[in-house]
């Protein structure tokens, strides 16, 4: 029963592992990553896998008439084994080829619906031959062998096949070229405000009550859409869709960093979804490396403007580490963690002479979050709100230094209390939790967004005519799962109540004098870039997934500049 179980346990993370290879086409199907992702699955998922299948067979024994009795390698117990593992297998792989669709390219989601069709094929046909041998061919049929080997086989070779060769990535963008600013034409100004789990459904009902009134003002007579997120949903791979208006099959940022299995050197950039992958880093099983400004394979926003020779301000928008040189200045979302540190400070921000300017007039560190061993030395909005303050202020001191045509600014603290209070803001998911104490907890996310209302307005008022204030959110909250919620617990993660990882759609809100106030039909994330692009009279690429969405503005405004387009952008 045990060695029957183990064999199972094996195949299982076998399946596993071309699913990984699946999602990372770049990996070569015989390398020693391949080797290691397969040992490190099997040593929390095979085992995981075997205990089940073993607890599965004694309980069989316990409550069935006839013993079992298998063999060291039964067919008879194998085949229900490997028909349960494929099935489970075919599900996980439909479920993330269609999860994860534009995260890959048109090639490898074709090779792994192929791959998935296999797998469920195969799966019917251990299924069959499970119920064959147990029905007509009980003990010693080498007919029944030899077909279970010959379906198992195939059925870790047939999706292998589907995947095909490893396929080698697009190549880093270059650098753009940092034009003098004395050649930088004036025009009008684009100042957009990105928020991390920004929600209209959270939004509506408190600005009918007047508590949050530049919301209302940009809802009423500015023009509004929702927007459709990406998968997986985290703050890198969103803000690169917005920042390049290509989806990640195209611009090379599919996740938040890259995963090392154990003693590896190549990593791969996509975990599987719905089999709670992130265990494997909380446990040590896997190592991962946050990305940074080299993870580009395709020309971002201010790269754009940089070669137009329009100046730009970009403040913590993710993947700007090391900051690029641009016509203008950059604050890495990584300035915060830097601030105190010789190693990679002068790297946190460009031009160079500008880290110091920045630097807290304490002299102290800006915390960060979560702190080390997961627990915060400060409540989580503290913190929050500290660290947006900081990056608001770093605009605003570099501003009066390089005055930015461009000018972006990202906000984390509403992603931060939704992690941590977004239960608290719904009624019904609150059932059991004293009603003071669910309040006073709900009314934290109530204060942030009354904080970020404030940052809108002073971003409304410094508008001049022409200009165009952009207020996008990348992806909104949703409750967690209460299963992974008691995962998190037992692994001691933050207590977290919210997640994107599934959450509803974000939003555009744009507000100046050339748009058309009203609402927009439902756009996509990867719209932004080319809406901004067309907004200060430069042509869209081609190769852009996105579309300039000119019905945000004035017909006046269309009339007077139809849209162009390029080949590409990238280099």
């Amino acid at each position: 029963m045990l060695t029957n179980s183990l064999l199972a346990g094996a195949l299982g993370a076998a399946y596993l592992t071309i699913l990984v290879l699946q999602l990372n086409p770049q990996v070569p199907l015989f390398s020693g990553t391949t080797w290691r992702w397969f040992a490190t699955l099997g040593t929390l998922y095979g085992v995981h896998l075997a205990v089940t299948f073993y607890v599965t067979i004694v309980v069989r024994e316990f409550v069935a008439l006839d013993g079992l009795s298998p063999g060291w390698a039964s067919v008879r117990v194998l085949a229900w084994m490997s028909a349960a593992s494929a099935a489970v297998a075919a599900v996980l792989m439909w479920l993330n080829v269609e999860g994860f669709s534009a995260a890959l390219t048109e090639v490898a989601a074709r090779r792994m619906t192929m791959g998935a069709t296999a797998t469920t094929a195969s799966a019917v046909v251990l299924l069959a031959i499970a119920i064959a041998h147990y029905s007509f061919g009980r003990r010693g049929s080498k007919v029944g062998a030899a077909l279970f080997l010959i379906a198992a086989f195939g059925s870790l070779a047939l999706p292998l096949a589907a995947r095909g060769p490893a396929v080698a990535p697009p190549p880093p963008q270059e650098p753009s070229s940092a034009t003098p600013l004395a050649d930088v034409e004036p025009g009008p100004r684009v100042v957009m405000l990105l928020l991390d789990g920004g929600s209209l459904d959270y939004v509506w009902p408190r600005t009918a009550e007047g508590r949050l009134p530049n919301f209302a003002r940009l809802l009423e007579k500015g023009a509004w859409m929702g927007v459709a997120t990406v998968r997986p949903t985290q703050p890198d791979s969103v803000w690169a869709a917005v920042a390049t208006g290509m989806y990640a099959s195209k611009n090379g940022v599919r996740s938040a960093a890259s995963y090392y299995a154990r003693n590896d050197t190549r990593g791969v950039d996509l975990l599987p979804d719905h089999i709670f992958s992130h265990v494997l880093v909380h446990l040590g099983f896997v190592r991962d490396e946050p990305n940074d400004s080299t993870a580009w394979r395709a020309r971002p926003l201010w790269g754009i403007l940089a070669d137009a020779g329009i100046s730009v301000g970009v403040v913590r928008w993710p993947l700007t580490y090391p900051a690029p040189a641009v016509p203008g200045f950059v604050v890495s979302d990584r300035f915060h963690q830097l601030v105190g540190s010789i190693a990679g400070f002068s790297r946190a921000a460009y031009p160079p002479e500008l880290p110091p300017v920045l630097q807290p007039s304490e002299g102290g560190a800006i915390p960060d979050e979560p702190s080390e061993g997961g627990r915060a030395t400060q409540a989580p909005e503290t913190s929050a709100l500290a660290r947006d303050r900081f990056y608001r202020d770093a605009l605003a001191q570099a501003t009066t230094i390089v005055p930015p045509r461009f000018a972006a600014i990202r906000y984390e603290g509403l992603d931060t209390v939704g992690h941590y209070y977004f239960q608290y803001s719904q009624a019904l998911a609150s059932r059991g939790v004293p009603e003071e104490e669910r309040r006073r907890r709900s009314q934290i996310i109530d204060r942030y967004y009354a904080y970020i209302d404030g940052e809108i307005g002073t971003a409304l008022d410094g508008l001049a005519p022409g200009d165009l204030l952009l207020v996008a959110s990348g992806f909104g909250m949703a409750r967690l799962n209460p299963v992974k919620q008691a995962v998190g617990r037992l692994l001691g993660d933050p207590d977290f109540t919210g997640t994107h990882e599934r959450a509803p759609d974000g939003f555009l809100l744009a507000y100046g004098t050339d748009t058309q106030a009203g609402h927009r039909p439902r756009g996509s994330i990867v719209d932004i870039a080319p809406t901004i692009l067309y907004f200060l009279g430069l042509p869209i690429a081609r190769d852009m997934d996105g579309y300039a969405r000119a019905d945000l503005f004035s017909r006046a405004f269309t009339a007077e500049r139809p849209i162009a387009f390029i080949p590409t952008y990238n280099r």
